[in-house]
């Protein structure tokens, strides 16, 4: 990529906010020095890398290459036989133990991400140096007794010595011939021998040698001639553990050194996943979406390239007063020429423009609206801004058209130029002449490009040109005030009189300003100005309507919300007066049968108990008549605004919250976890939406289902929560097993659920062959399969339930 272009677009800053996401300077530097690629399947490789990052955080936020660092100064000492001390070998250890860690959750994390795991598969460390530095190296940086059999009799001894030699001082601070003789009662260092505090008046005294007296000279520091050997002895042990742990760091930096490169593999590994979750990060924060990445088919007529960019932020800008803008080009149009105020945004689109392109093409998700596509372009060519230069005695006319001229010779229809201000710096009938000459060549050429231009001629030029379309950013009169709204299709109006008017200039002045003016193009700006109020009106009306439709979904599901309560609170008094007219009937029924059994004893006919026995019967039938719960139809995403790959979600089936991974017209996928599933869009809700009311125990996907003919009279239940996605059979008896079986079957048919998982285990084989016969009887399952190696292979069958 043209590196002029990478500065103009500000793209150096966009990695440099990047970086700041690293977890160690290796990908720090890594981001810094990421450029776009020009490869299609690159791009795509480095595009899924960041889509599979933005999984797993969802996932796991913690996920990340915790306690790495960068050692590459490290290894390089170790291969130049260079010794580490404790400290950097445990940077080494800590940063090969984060490397190990990370390529076991890949282990787990193959399968739903194939591009990272391919990354991963650089990270196992070199087999050995995690062991010994952990068996050598104290979590503080010591050397360990164990490091060695050598190291651990030397500190025996020296233990050993050094006890014997704080004896024998010790019994001189308490020998009464001594202790007089001692400025304090403590055995203190000099020169590295242990001594005493000896009182300068008592020289020879004690038989001893001076190592130091005090700055005032009245302490004298001695070692007693009886401890001599004993400090020789402790001073011996104390070079012996030197050396051997010298001698240990040496070997352990050894092994280093010969599995250097292996390490520098490694780091490179951890290098890239850490790049990978910081494009996620970065796309988190920016709101950001992957961009559909296209190759160019170039036709006779046109380069065959893409850009469609829907509600596009330029990332540098604040998201919350940042104005998003649509750049949709059809398939007929390659080249727009945007026109509008100063300040309007011009130049601010053009870098948009390109700056995302820059972002897709280097692997990072895009502030735009899911759907957006891009053409991968060989190379991105931009002029804008000032380009004078005083040191080249450069106007900024002659800098300008220095750098279009290396355009010029670059460009083709597989690049994307971007040119602001076009033509200016120089006498306007010129300047219009030359933009659009240059702006001719490209179409020529076919060259994709984007012009910002104050030149009405261009406006012409553009309308009357194949390929080529107007834009503009519009202006609020009213206000004086630009809107930064992009319109394509439209040129921008010339405000200039417009303006000056607002701002009081006299009447007279303006009047002489028309009458100047080609009557054509006041026309012309006549019917532009009207087209821009007849748009400006058909926006507000549609802003209306948004709005009311808003509201109108807002009290819709207010009111279906109420509407379920009410049915609940409905069914809830139901059940009461059920149960109360139970009792009743069951009062009723002893009675009779008291009746019955004193008229058997009376040897009386029966006869006249049979008209009460049918009403008694009636009655029951009456109790006994199931309430259907009356069906509220509930809000669905698919009436909504429409979902965003990454937005989180909520199974109402399974009351699980997961994260859209894909959508389509009717059908979402969502990620749950390690598991991934495909579902209606009815079936979800967004997470923050108040959650309809769960289906009732007599529902069925979506609509009520019929209850079984009851038995015992009792009215349906309030609706059962989800089961869980897995029932756990380890341990149980076969007829255990069954029983909880069954009825785990029967709330997860009623709950919706569209496949279980049972955990019956491996063992003897006896518990899977009972789960899967009852699975094979049952009629509320459609089929049952083992499940996959990550979910427990045979020791789990998944049963997918049979839909209405």
């Amino acid at each position: 990529m043209d590196e002029k272009t990478l500065v103009t677009l500000e793209f150096p800053k966009v990695l440099e906010r990047l970086a700041a996401y690293a977890a160690f300077s290796i990908s720090a530097e890594m981001a810094r020095a990421l450029r776009p690629t020009s490869d299609l399947e690159e791009a795509l490789k480095r595009q899924a890398r960041t889509s599979e990052a933005r999984r797993l955080l969802s996932i796991n936020v913690d996920f990340s290459v915790g306690g790495a660092r960068d050692i590459r100064a490290l290894v390089d000492l170790a291969r130049r036989a260079g010794v580490l001390e404790g400290s950097d070998l445990l940077d080494v250890k800590n940063t090969l133990t984060a490397a190990r860690n990370m390529a076991r959750t890949f282990e787990r994390h193959a399968a739903e991400c194939p591009h990272l795991a391919e990354v991963a598969l650089g990270l196992p460390p070199p087999s050995g140096i995690i062991d010994i530095i952990t068996q050598s190296i104290s979590d503080r940086g010591d050397v360990l007794d164990s490091a060695s059999d050598r190291l651990s009799t030397i500190r025996r001894e020296l233990k050993i010595s050094y006890e014997r030699l704080m004896s024998r001082l010790e019994r001189m601070l308490n020998d009464p011939n001594v202790s007089p003789m001692l400025q304090e009662g403590i055995i203190t260092q000099r020169n590295g021998r242990y001594v005493l505090p000896l009182r300068a008046e008592f020289k020879g005294r004690v038989r001893s040698i001076i190592h130091d007296q005090s700055a005032s000279g009245a302490t004298l520091f001695v070692e007693p001639l009886v401890t001599v050997e004993l400090n020789n002895k402790l001073h011996e042990m104390q070079l012996a553990e030197r050396d051997e742990v010298r001698r240990i760091l040496a070997d352990i930096s050894a092994q280093i050194g010969r599995q250097a490169r292996e390490i520098e593999i490694v780091l490179g590994a951890l290098a890239e996943m850490d790049l990978a979750l910081m494009c996620a990060k970065y796309a988190d924060d920016l709101r950001a979406s992957e961009p559909v990445l296209n190759a160019s088919k170039p036709r006779r007529d046109h380069p065959g390239t893409t850009l469609r960019l829907f509600q596009a932020r330029h990332p540098l800008l604040d998201a919350k007063k940042v104005v998003s803008i649509d750049v949709d080009l059809n398939e007929q149009t390659f080249a727009v020429v945007i026109t509008g105020p100063n300040t309007g945004g011009k130049t601010v689109t053009l870098k948009t423009v390109g700056l995302l392109a820059l972002m897709a093409q280097s692997g990072l998700h895009i502030p735009a609206q899911s759907g957006s596509a891009l053409s991968i372009f060989a190379d991105i060519f931009a002029d804008i801004g000032d380009e004078q230069s005083i040191e080249q005695s450069l106007s900024t006319f002659s800098g300008h058209i220095t750098n279009i001229v290396r355009i010029l010779g670059l460009a083709g229809p597989g690049t994307l130029v971007l040119l602001d201000e076009l033509g200016a710096g120089t006498d306007p009938q010129e300047g219009a002449a030359l933009a659009r000459a240059l702006l001719s060549d490209l179409v020529q050429k076919r060259v994709p490009c984007l012009v910002a231009t104050h030149y009405p001629e261009l406006k012409s030029f553009a309308h009357s040109t194949p390929g080529v379309v107007n834009a503009s950013m519009e202006f609020d009169l009213q206000t004086l005030r630009p809107t930064y709204h992009l319109t394509l299709g439209l040129p921008g109006r010339s405000n200039a009189l417009l303006i000056a008017e607002r701002l009081g200039l006299p009447e007279r002045v303006l009047l002489e300003a028309r009458g100047q003016l080609n009557p054509e193009d006041l026309r012309t700006e006549d019917l532009l100005d009207e087209i821009h109020q007849q748009r400006d009106l058909a926006r507000q009306a549609r802003t209306a309507a948004e709005k009311s439709r808003g509201d109108a979904e807002r009290l819709r599901s207010e009111l279906q919300q109420q509407r379920e309560q009410i049915e609940d609170e409905r069914l809830k008094i139901l059940e009461k007066t059920r149960r109360e007219a139970e009792k009743e009937v069951e009062a009723l029924r002893r009675e009779m049968d008291d009746l019955r059994r004193q008229l058997n004893r009376a040897r009386q006919p029966l006869e006249a108990l049979k008209p009460l026995q049918r009403k008694l019967t009636d009655l029951e039938d009456s109790v006994q008549k199931p309430v259907e719960r009356q069906t509220v139809v509930t809000e669905t995403v698919s009436s909504r605004q429409p979902l965003r790959i990454g937005e989180k979600v909520r199974l109402r089936a399974l009351q699980m919250d997961g994260v859209v991974t894909a959508v389509s017209e009717s059908d979402v996928e969502v990620q749950l976890g390690a598991l991934r599933l495909r579902t209606r869009l009815s079936d979800i809700q967004r997470s923050g939406d108040t959650p309809p009311a769960p289906p009732s125990p007599t529902a069925g996907r979506g609509a009520p289902r019929p209850p079984a003919a009851p038995s015992s009279g009792r009215v349906p239940t309030p609706p059962l929560p989800s089961p869980g996605m897995e029932l756990d059979l380890r341990g149980q008896r076969a007829e255990d097993a069954l029983e909880m079986l069954q009825t785990y079957i029967d709330n997860a048919y009623m709950t919706g659920m569209p496949f279980v998982r049972i955990i019956h285990g491996k063992g003897t084989g006896r518990l899977r062959q009972v789960v899967r016969e009852a699975l094979q009887a049952s009629s509320y399952v459609a089929r049952f399969e083992t499940g996959q190696e990550s979910e427990g292979g045979d020791g789990v069958t998944v049963a997918h339930m049979k839909e209405d």
